[in-house]
């Protein structure tokens, strides 16, 4: 918000009357945003994926109380009965209803709920009920019925399934039961069916889209240290991260591998896999730099990758890189054509030195002496490369899972084959592979 809008913000609400201001401050559409509002169409399904942090409880809370108190935009009638599941009864009480964000602080104080702890329900003033449950006790939910239930942090439920499938068969009243899941995303089995389930509305947040609610201070320490890295794209930015079980890299892998600063580099190279042509598996050029450190280990600098297969996009980008890191030379792969790789190169910079190198195994044959490397702890990265860390993740035997070109991977192969594997001098010349 600029001042001068600020300005006039502040004062539009001091012209307001106590009561008008109070009526303001209560009304959660004027200051949701968009993905903490009930999306549009007949889902029988709301799930919102954030981050720490990132408003889901307000938004869940918020939710319930439209629908318990009939309001607009929520319900055309007050829900009467409504079910409250987190992970324990101690996270239903904590988070849920007395948190801060929780059901009792949503509410102005003449519409606020009673909580019955023996009884572990909400009851409002106009009779309207929720009744909480734990994730751990799914036979708790075995007879009540509803129409409505708010649950909470799905992806850490220790009894998923049982407990959403329990769930499930008593939302049975009213014309239109409605559920809403929130959570911070885990690659469990329940969370990957609902998101391929076309029928469910899915909202997404990250922590940052919440900045102005959170201490400057969290900002600055958490969300600066772990941004991009697997606990901050997954905690932080509410990404469902993946991995497959026959992939040369896991995550875990390559969080062990992530370093903050390189040491003095002896030697900088600047590797590019260049696209095989225009089709759909070869619509991005891999270019991936790494250096040797005086330690002995590689260490991956940077991933410009180019999504676009036209050669004055990709060479320009490879020269800028070269150029940006003062690297030693740019490897390139010249399967494709080694006279059109050199020529395009020459046509930016035609000082650049070119390595040549020629593909004569499969990718995954390629791939592995480089992943034993960092098993052995002998690559690092320098901070976080999301989109090539995916790429890893996801290299099995058959390539990709999604059936595309490994465009980074392959990059990155040859970057540290070069460095660690394979001839490190100066002259333009092939090394096959």
């Amino acid at each position: 918000m600029s001042g001068c809008d600020a300005s006039a913000a502040s004062e539009f609400l001091s012209a307001l009357s106590p009561a008008d201001g109070a009526k303001l401050h209560g009304d959660w559409a004027v200051w949701a945003r968009d993905d903490q509002l009930p999306p549009q169409g007949l889902w029988t399904t709301w799930l919102m994926l954030g981050g720490r942090g990132a408003g889901k409880t307000r938004a869940g809370a918020e939710w319930v109380r439209g629908l318990a108190l009939g309001l607009d935009g929520f319900s055309a009638r007050p829900v009467g009965r409504i079910a409250l599941v987190a992970e324990t009864y101690a996270d239903l009480r904590e988070v849920m209803i007395d948190g801060v964000s929780g059901l009792i602080a949503v509410h102005p104080r003449g519409e606020r709920p009673v909580y019955e702890p023996s009884r572990k329900r909400l009851v409002w003033p106009n009779g309207a009920v929720a009744q909480g449950f734990s994730a751990e006790d799914p036979e708790a939910l075995r007879g009540p019925q509803f129409e409505a239930a708010w649950c909470d942090e799905i992806a850490k439920w220790r009894r998923p399934q049982e407990t959403w499938d329990m769930l499930q068969f008593g939302l049975r009243l009213g014309a239109r039961p409605r559920q809403m899941a929130t959570t911070t995303p885990r690659a469990t089995p329940l969370l990957k069916r609902l998101l391929a389930d076309p029928s469910v509305a899915v909202t997404r947040a990250a922590t940052r889209d919440n900045a102005a609610n959170l201490a400057p201070s969290f900002l600055e320490a958490v969300v600066g240290t772990y941004a991009g890295t697997r606990l901050g794209r997954q905690e932080l930015d509410g990404e469902l991260l993946e991995e497959r079980e026959d992939a040369l890299w896991t995550r875990e892998a390559i969080e062990r591998a992530r370093v903050d600063a390189a040491p003095d580099l002896a030697r900088i190279v600047v590797a590019v896999d260049p696209p095989a042509g225009g089709g759909r598996r070869s619509d991005a050029c891999g270019l991936v730099a790494a250096g040797l450190g005086v330690d002995g280990r590689a260490y991956v600098l940077a991933d410009d990758t180019v999504p676009a297969p036209r050669p004055e996009l990709w060479s320009a980008r490879a020269v800028a890189l070269w150029r940006r890191l003062q690297a030693d030379a740019l490897v390139a792969e010249v399967n494709q054509g080694g006279d059109m790789v050199r020529a395009v190169i020459a046509q930016v910079d035609d000082g650049v030195p070119v390595v040549a190198v020629r593909a004569t195994r499969g990718k995954w044959l390629r791939a592995e002496p480089v992943a034993a490397l960092y098993a052995q702890g002998k690559v690092r990265h320098v901070g976080a490369y999301p989109a090539l860390e995916d790429e890893m993740a996801a290299f099995g035997l058959d390539g990709l899972a999604n059936g595309r070109s490994p465009d980074r991977v392959d990059a990155l192969v040859w970057a540290v084959t070069h460095l660690m594997l394979g001839a490190k001098g100066r002259g333009p010349r092939v090394l096959s592979l």
